[in-house]
């Protein structure tokens, strides 16, 4: 990317004030005085003609004007070169140098010091160029697109993979507004967005990675596009896989039973049984259906959820009317700030009675402790804001496997259809929230949802 020009600072003058080279001229014109006058004087009482005094006069005045020239050029030229290399620096030349200086005197240290900072200037440029080049490069050799725009939104960095996507010509695009080049929609996407580009015929999904630096002061935002296409198929293939793993385990759970039960039914209608013994197989059929019936209704709950509709609600009205839904034990409040909070309440209620229900079925199971379910809350700081914090704890043996807890149709119950935290996490992170599950180290478990106020 091309640096802006830089502009001369000029010092700032003072039109009363004379010029420094000025100055030292009048001063040495002034020291000159003396001797002029000691001149007349001597003239004078040698009773010179006019002639012997314009001459002598004269001579005086041109050795000394030779005298105050090779001393001014003495004294300012090697400030004008001094000038002319801090001149050259900023103008990023680096191969200026003031000649003949020594140590020793002010006027030679200065000298030795301005080129020191000029070769140190001039290592650091090389250096930069080198690290610069080296970037160029492995950006243009990176098979990701990379695009850079300044504070304007204009383009000033792409690279070959970013043509070949977004088909733009770096020669008549570089410098360009982004929405004159159509491109204004990456400046839109947010960091770890996947966004769809390329033709309809083939689209591929890119995550949008975003981030700022600056250049020369002025701030500037990088655009990094990582195609995520295959590892999202990979992901889509591996859910299928276990969708159909459970869906299958799960319908063979029912029907396997259903065919024994038609197999004997059938052998009894051969044989002429009465009515009567028909009642249990049916029974039982009627049961293995209802079951299958109840996992798919479930699982379609899961999957069909709706976005959120937010709306503002007391939190202390909200859980106070929750908690007597759970009758197989009272739930302990410990009441928190009354918070107002903007979100799905319907939602978060089944969310918070799912919870609940599993912590009192928790409580319940451990016989070494009296069975106990307290429910509270707080308001936390989250960076620049404030998240809730509800906590729901329980006395049961605690969490049993981990890794598994959110993982849909993964169940531990024998009743269990393993949609219940599955689904408490898909209403959590629809609020932009978060859910944790994890042993107390009093004993039971907690379940911490935090959630952006």
């Amino acid at each position: 990317m091309a640096s802006p020009p830089r502009k001369r600072l000029p010092l700032a003058r003072n039109s009363r004030r004379l010029g420094y080279e000025k100055r030292i001229r009048l001063v040495l014109w002034l020291l000159s005085l003396p001797a002029f006058a000691l001149t007349s004087m001597l003239l004078a009482r040698a009773h010179a003609g006019a002639a012997s005094w314009i001459v002598s006069l004269l001579a005086l005045l041109i050795a000394w004007g030779i005298l105050q020239a090779w001393f001014s050029e003495q004294l300012l030229r090697p400030l004008q070169t001094l000038a002319n290399v801090v001149a050259a620096l900023r103008e990023e030349d680096y191969s200026f140098r003031a000649r003949g200086a020594r140590r020793g005197d002010s006027l030679g240290d200065l000298a030795l010091e301005i080129n020191a900072l000029a070769a140190d200037l001039q290592s650091e440029r090389l250096s930069s160029l080198e690290s610069a080049a080296m970037v160029r490069r492995v950006v243009e050799a990176i098979d990701a697109p990379v695009l850079a725009f300044d504070e304007e939104a204009r383009l000033r960095l792409v690279n070959p993979a970013a043509v070949r996507l977004l088909h733009v010509s770096p020669k008549a695009s570089l410098g360009r507004p982004a929405n004159v080049l159509g491109l204004a929609h990456l400046l839109t996407l947010a960091d770890e967005q996947v966004a769809t580009f390329g033709p309809e015929s083939s689209p591929v999904q890119w995550m949008v990675r975003r981030s700022a630096f600056r250049q020369h002061g002025v701030p500037h935002t990088l655009v990094l596009l990582s195609d995520v296409s295959q590892a999202l198929r990979q992901e889509e293939r591996q859910a299928w896989q276990r969708l159909i793993r459970v869906l299958g385990h799960e319908i063979n759970n029912s029907l396997t039973p259903i065919k024994s039960i038609a197999g004997s039914l059938r052998q009894m209608v051969q044989i002429g049984a009465s009515s009567q013994e028909f009642a249990r197989p049916l029974e039982v059929i009627e049961q293995r259906a209802e079951s299958l019936n109840h996992f798919l209704s479930a699982y379609r709950k899961l999957a069909q959820l709706p976005p959120p509709r937010r709306a503002p609600f007391s939190l202390l009205v909200f859980l106070e009317q929750l908690a007597p839904l759970e009758t197989r034990l009272p739930v302990r409040i410990e009441a928190g700030p009354d918070i107002v909070l903007n979100a799905d309440k319907d939602q978060l209620g089944q969310a918070v009675i799912n919870l609940l229900r599993n912590g009192a079925e928790a409580s319940l199971e451990n016989r070494k402790r009296p069975p106990q379910l307290a429910l509270s809350w707080a308001l936390e700081p989250r960076g620049v804001s404030n998240e809730v914090v509800l906590r729901i704890r329980d006395s049961g043996l605690g969490v049993a496997n981990p890794s598994n807890l959110f993982v849909p149709f993964y169940t531990t119950k024998e009743s269990g259809t393993g949609i219940g935290l599955a689904l408490v996490k898909t209403i959590v992170e629809a609020h932009q929230g978060t859910i944790t599950l994890a042993d107390h180290p009093d004993g039971g478990a907690q379940a911490e949802l935090r959630i952006p106020l």
